[in-house]
């Protein structure tokens, strides 16, 4: 069966944000108050447009108890994102003030993704969860943070962005580095952040194991190269954010596995390095979810779920797409073209058996990457 290109949006944000809402079961709860916001923003276009067609209560403000208070939303995200977010939680604070009233303040995290899950699970109230992926996000449902069926309450089956693996090198490129095999050759000096803290060093490294499986070589084989590069892997900083610090500031590696929108960020900051975009590569989903223990205790669940959809649209897409993010909203993604190649072979995190699976085999206690780094000595 042939799967869509998941770097291509699937989805058209503004009639699947509607969707969404209506149909999902949290949606259900509030959506009076979501979709009056989203109306308000023009987010369900179809149906402002029929002007006098729509009740007056749509673009009503909030009930008198709800105008001028003030609402707390939690965001905890990984590293990177933090960029974006700081350009969009102002964008979506006003917007909601004007349409309800309501004064939304926003408290932020970032860090590792997985230490980033590790501290929701251990008690940090995040309201909404914005994590590297999909993996990270299941094991909030698991801990009993997040319902079932998460996926389905927001557009896009809830991956709000994506990016692919770019290998980031030497300004001339002394080692010659022309793609993945040579991270694999012994005077290489590879910088990559740890799959036990961070969820992008988890897309780091099962980019490299897929570019020999995905092309029909054992796994015998896939471990035996990822081994290869680990051993020229002096340091695990504990996140992206780290491991871009640790190969730009510190002078450390000849190339640096990272996202594709950290090196486009970076560059924006004037560290500009040349860096290739391989052939071989894995779409890297990013998802976003509601947290729905925290919400319902707090009693932020419209503003949260209206913050969540808020990102599919066009406004918030553009912020990602700026700092270097795939979009998922099709006009943005058009507008954005030439600054994303295409791949030639990309492969999923389905393709590789599902994150319950990747977890289980690669990520867990004892299991691959902890036996390659038995081997390294590390």
């Amino acid at each position: 069966m042939t799967l869509p290109d998941p770097l291509q949006p699937q989805t058209n944000t503004s009639q699947a944000a509607l969707a969404s809402i209506l149909s999902s079961r949290a949606g259900r709860r509030s959506r009076r108050a979501v979709l009056q916001f989203a109306l308000g923003l023009g987010v369900v276009g179809a149906i402002s447009a029929c002007g006098s067609g729509a009740p007056d209560t749509a673009t009503s403000p909030a009930p008198p108890e709800k105008a001028g208070q003030k609402v707390e939303l939690t965001l905890v995200s990984y590293a990177v994102t933090q960029a974006a977010y700081e350009q969009i939680i102002p964008k979506f604070a006003a917007q909601w003030k004007e349409k309800t009233g309501q004064e939304v303040e926003f408290n932020q995290s970032y860090g590792g993704s997985g230490s980033q899950t590790r501290a929701i699970l251990d008690g940090l109230e995040a309201d909404v969860a914005a994590l590297a992926l999909a993996g990270d996000t299941k094991k909030l449902q698991e801990g009993g943070l997040i319902e079932p069926g998460w996926e389905q309450e927001a557009p896009n089956d809830a991956i709000v962005h994506r990016s692919v693996a770019a290998l980031v090198l030497r300004e001339g490129n002394p080692k010659n580095v022309k793609g993945w095999d040579d991270l694999a050759r012994g005077d290489v000096a590879v910088v990559t952040a740890n799959p036990k803290t961070s969820g992008g060093a988890k897309w780091n490294f099962l980019g490299a194991w897929g570019y020999k499986t995905q092309a029909g070589k054992s796994e015998a084989e896939a471990l035996d190269f990822v081994t290869n590069i680990y051993k020229n892997v002096p340091v695990l900083p504990k996140d992206a954010r780290e491991a871009t610090d640790v190969f730009y500031t510190r002078g450390q590696g000849d190339v640096l596995i990272n996202y594709e929108n950290e090196v486009l960020l970076a560059a924006q900051k004037g560290e500009v390095q040349p860096y290739i975009i391989p052939d071989v590569n894995i779409s890297i989903d990013n998802p976003i979810a509601v947290v729905d223990a925290n919400v319902d205790k707090h009693g932020t669940r419209e503003v949260a779920e209206a913050f969540v959809q808020f990102l599919f649209t066009p406004e918030a897409q553009r912020e990602f797409a700026k700092v270097g993010f795939r979009p998922v909203d099709n006009s943005v993604a058009q507008e954005f073209a030439q600054q994303f190649p295409a791949i030639k072979t990309l492969f999923t995190i389905a393709d590789l058996g599902g994150w319950s699976e990747i977890n289980k085999k690669f990520f867990a206690d004892g299991a691959i990457f902890d036996q390659v780094q038995a081997q390294v000595g590390k």
